[in-house]
């Protein structure tokens, strides 16, 4: 398992448009993804669980991929959280 902490940069937060752009991504990877933040943990691959978080530009939150290609996965989803061209 490889885990990532990071913080958004999206200037507006992470709304519809960023959401759909990591649950994209994240699909195309086998491995598991979960983001966790405050107490809350949801599936990295569900729309929904990412909009539930209500990350904030500068919100903390934290990547864990498991699975055969997590190195990989990890390092792309990190990128679009801390990228504001999504």
């Amino acid at each position: 398992m490889e885990t990532r902490s990071i913080k958004v940069i999206i200037k507006e937060g992470v709304h519809t448009r960023p959401a759909a752009v990591f649950v994209k991504e994240a699909a195309k990877f086998k491995s598991d993804v979960m983001l966790t933040s405050g107490e809350t943990t949801v599936n990295g691959k569900s729309i929904m669980g990412i909009l539930m978080l209500a990350l904030t530009p500068g919100a903390d939150v934290i990547i864990q991929v498991d699975g055969p290609d997590e190195s990989q996965a990890v390092e792309t989803l990190a990128r679009i959280l801390s990228n504001d061209h999504v």
